[in-house]
């Protein structure tokens, strides 16, 4: 019996080292690569509170393709759709705030990045009934390519 408790013990005591923790605030593992991605996206994050519409241009890469997650070609968006939706609707947008939930990062054998998160994003547009706030809810990923020492941005803008 006193054998059965002291492996029992032993088992509960080891049972941290086998746990992972966590970046905080993140389900993310906690890793200095992921770390360098968490960052990278929070730096998007804050581009799209402040309205920066040049920086959000340089954190996408010239390659950027989002096809809208369905079969139509007429949502389909390029680097080029993307650079007049930023600078013709987005731009009107006002008093954003974006949040994010990091839920997985993952590397691609192609070494592309996805980030899977879940977002909350609360703004301001002009509406024929004056100012309208509108809040979403949803899941999205953005798919990262490696560039130097940080990334640029291929979907999920």
């Amino acid at each position: 019996m006193k054998k059965v408790l002291a492996c029992a013990a032993l088992a509960v005591a080891a049972l941290p080292a086998c746990s992972k923790t966590y970046i905080p605030n993140t389900d993310v593992e906690d890793t200095s690569a992921n770390r360098k991605v968490v960052a990278y996206c929070e730096e998007y994050r804050h581009a799209v509170e402040d309205k920066d519409v040049g920086r959000l241009l340089v954190m996408a890469s010239p390659r950027y393709y989002e096809d809208g997650g369905n079969t139509n070609p007429e949502d389909d968006i390029d680097y080029d759709g993307l650079k007049d939706y930023l600078t013709s609707t987005f731009v009107k947008t006002q008093t954003i705030r974006y949040e994010i939930r990091y839920r997985k990062v993952t590397v691609s054998e192609n070494k592309r990045v996805f980030v899977e998160y879940t977002y909350s994003a609360s703004y301001r547009i002009p509406g024929l009934k004056g100012e309208e706030w509108k809040h979403t809810v949803a899941d999205n990923r953005l798919e990262l390519i490696p560039e130097g020492e940080s990334y640029k941005i291929l979907a999920g803008m």
